[in-house]
């Protein structure tokens, strides 16, 4: 049995001011300081021993690592890559979410914000997300998992976790529109050797 924690990063300036953030660098605030500071303090304590992490090569993932691998109290080798990356907004990125449904109205954006198939103008669906998410995920993280038996941390964004957990988990398109990935809290799955899902548990 291995054990793969998906943690969404600290809350982002941008989380705060209600914007589309997509590929842009964004810092973290301090509450979403304070969210990494719990989550490594909430894995700490549920005792998981890690051998490696993953991360996007966005700073706001990468600074949430950083802080809940000092509350751990550990040094991991931690591998940055852009397919990990939050979905790409396009031209939302920077946008106010309630200024944008003002214009285009809550049904569309809803459908840009949450739905599987249906692209935000110059950007990434889920669909889009998942494509280089999951063969990513399969060949070297899920390996790690599986063929090698460690015990992986992934911390990464709303969006590029919500495809990875609905592969994980088989969730359909039409389901994972009411899926969401709250910001600093860590996701626990117990996986067998195939990598099957033997348990889930939300550490909070």
């Amino acid at each position: 049995m291995s054990i793969l924690v998906l943690v969404r990063h600290g809350e982002s300036l941008w989380n705060k001011e209600n914007r589309f953030t997509g590929w842009v660098d964004v810092p973290l605030t301090e509450n979403g300081e304070r969210e990494a500071r719990e989550a490594g303090k909430l894995v700490k304590e549920a005792g998981i021993q890690f051998n490696v992490a993953y991360t996007s090569q966005l700073d706001r993932a990468i600074k949430t690592l950083e802080i809940m691998l000092n509350e751990m109290k550990v040094q991991l080798p931690v591998i940055k890559d852009f397919h990990l990356n939050e979905r790409h907004y396009g031209d939302l990125q920077g946008l106010n979410k309630e200024e944008t449904a003002k214009k285009y109205g809550q049904d569309q954006v809803h459908l840009w914000r949450r739905s599987y198939d249906i692209k935000p103008p110059g950007g990434e669906s889920l669909e889009d997300t998942q494509k280089r998410t999951v063969p990513f995920f399969q060949n070297t993280i899920l390996l790690d998992l599986t063929q090698y038996r460690k015990n992986v941390l992934v911390v990464a964004h709303g969006n590029s976790l919500r495809s990875i957990v609905m592969y994980l988990e088989n969730i359909k398109p039409e389901q994972i529109v009411n899926v969401e990935i709250p910001t600093g809290v860590p996701i626990v799955y117990s996986l067998d050797e195939t990598g099957k899902i033997i348990s889930k548990r939300v550490l909070s």
